[in-house]
């Protein structure tokens, strides 16, 4: 059974990462693994059942509420974690103390600093979340014997600096349409859409502009004009719907 555990009085330091990994926590079950919908995509993708079973032993499932942190900037680097469903921020402050989000995790994604003494970024649920959950030097030693598991992760470190590179572009060169242009468009990558096509953003407006670069009301704006245009279309407080990939595309691009 998922654990539903509240961080919101978090007791930091070893004390609350030992607490999160508790028994109580509960262990996977024997047939978690065959029936998780981002095995095939997770970090542990190529490893063979019964290397599977044996991290399964080590871990645990837990489940987050929107707004519940699950790492700390600066705390020892204790756990990391398989995302497995939602949507999370990772997050530093700056020299006066406000928050900076650098970066933004989906389902199948890993966080968490393996091979490291300091967990580098806060690292909260934007929507409810589940994850896979491994106490970091337990993880580290399993990764040791399995160079598969080594390998996809440097490969996601790799992509990660990519990702990187391209948003240092983003920030760099891009304007405001291109910039939100190309939020969209990952969001409307990364995230599944209902029925209807909408997806919902797990961002306010105000976090997309910090994202960004930019104001809220430069967001507001660019969005309302492509939503005249015809690019999208706005359900609800954060819905969209994106009507013309390719006319998104080209405004990313620079049109």
């Amino acid at each position: 059974m998922d654990m539903q555990f509240d961080l919101a009085q978090k007791a930091r330091g070893d004390a609350g990462m030992a607490a999160m990994m508790t028994p109580a926590a509960g262990s996977c079950s024997a047939g978690y693994c065959d029936r998780c919908e981002v095995r095939d995509q997770a970090v542990c993708a190529d490893l063979n059942p019964q290397e599977r079973a044996a991290l399964n032993r080590i871990g645990r499932r837990v489940t987050l509420q929107a707004g519940q942190t699950v790492m700390w900037e600066g705390d020892d680097s204790m756990i990391v974690a398989n995302v497995i469903e939602g949507t999370l921020k990772l997050a530093t402050s700056t020299g006066d103390g406000r928050e900076q989000i650098v970066g933004v995790v989906y389902a199948s994604d890993f966080i968490g600093r393996p091979f490291g003494a300091r967990t580098p970024h806060s690292v909260t649920a934007l929507t409810d979340a589940r994850l896979c959950l491994y106490p970091r030097g337990a993880f580290d030693g399993f990764a040791r014997e399995h160079p598969q598991l080594e390998h996809r992760l440097l490969q996601r470190t790799l992509d990660d600096l990519d990702r990187t590179r391209a948003w240092m572009l983003l920030l760099g060169r891009k304007n405001a349409r291109e910039k939100v242009a190309s939020f969209l468009l990952d969001m409307s990558r990364r995230l599944r859409a209902d029925a209807s096509g909408v997806i919902d953003l797990p961002l306010s407006r105000q976090q997309i502009a910090d994202i960004l670069g930019l104001t809220i009301e430069t967001v507001s704006r660019q969005i309302s004009d492509m939503k005249r245009l015809g690019v999208i279309a706005l359900a609800g407080r954060r819905g969209v719907r994106i009507c013309d990939a390719n006319r998104l595309e080209s405004m990313a691009e620079g049109e």
